[in-house]
Order: C-alpha cells, then structure tokens, then sequence
C-alpha cells in the first residue's frame, strides 16, 4: 500500500490493462505449450480450442498498444479483451464438466472424426488418442481445464470492470 491508501500493483493495471492482458495471455500460452512439448501431455480436442481467445487477447491486446493507439481504441480493445477471455471461461467450463461427467463432449472428443483419405487414417492411427472427458493432470481434484476456466473468469471479469470503469 502507498500513502495514499492504494495498492501500486492495481494500480499499474488499471492504467496499463492491455500490458497485463498481454503478459497474462502470453504466460497462459507458454504454459501450455511447455506442459505439452516438455512436459508430454497430448492436449484433447477442448484444450486446443481454449488457446484461442489467450492468441486473440494477445493479438488484440499487441495491436491495441502501437504507439499511435488512442486512448478510446485500447478502452474499446480492454473490454473486447475481456468479453473473448470471459467467452474462453465458457468454454472451459464446458470442458471441465466434460470431464466431470456432467455432459456429453463434442463428436471430435476423443478421435471420432471420420478421416477423409487414407492418408489421414494412417496419420490418425499413428497419433494417441486423446479423450476430451479423461483430465491428462489435476491439482487439488481440478484440472487444467477448471484452472483456466477461473484465469479466464477472473482476468476477463477484471478487464470488462476496467474497460467500464474507463
């Protein structure tokens, strides 16, 4: 806390979103792609579409901060930020509840796509399979999924606040 009662780290994030939005999906994605090229695990069919609202924040977020941004365009760029990464939470809760059981998952969950030629068949039979509704890790009883349906909650959550709050 400051002086004036404040606590500097929000308030580097309230004045910079599109910093910490871009440095939060940037982590997120190098975590993933250290946990499945380092670390082994195959990510599902679910994992791979969660990627896409971190690459869109992290695109939005770089173009939103050129230098000859206006104040009203990164505004507008924090909450569409926000609104992608709180569509990303969606997602990944209809994962984990893949995953619980709660619901069925998608027909590409766990390789029953049809191929469309014989190349692609021997292409899939040489490649795992990996199921949608079976978590590859957890912590604490949840899984990847579960934490970044709650980083994305939190961060698309906070980004909309601060985007309002202008």
């Amino acid at each position: 806390m400051t002086a004036s009662g404040q606590n500097p780290v929000y308030g580097f994030a309230a004045r910079r979103p599109l910093h910490v939005l871009a440095a939060v999906a940037a982590a997120t994605l190098a975590i993933v792609y250290a946990v499945q090229h380092l670390g082994g695990l195959e990510p599902c069919q679910l994992c791979l579409y969660q990627r896409w609202p971190w690459w869109a924040v992290l695109a939005i977020a770089g173009i939103a901060l050129w230098p000859k941004t206006g104040r009203r365009v990164q505004r507008a760029a924090t909450g569409l930020c926000g609104a992608i990464l709180l569509a990303g939470a969606a997602l990944a809760v209809f994962h984990a509840g893949v995953e619980q059981g709660w619901w069925q998952g998608l027909a590409s969950c766990g390789g029953g796509t049809v191929p469309g030629s014989l190349a692609e068949m021997q292409e899939m039979m040489n490649r795992p399979i990996v199921r949608c509704d079976q978590p590859a890790w957890t912590l604490f009883g949840v899984s990847m999924a579960g934490y970044n349906a709650l980083l994305s909650l939190v961060t698309g959550a906070w980004a909309v606040r601060v985007a309002a709050d202008g």
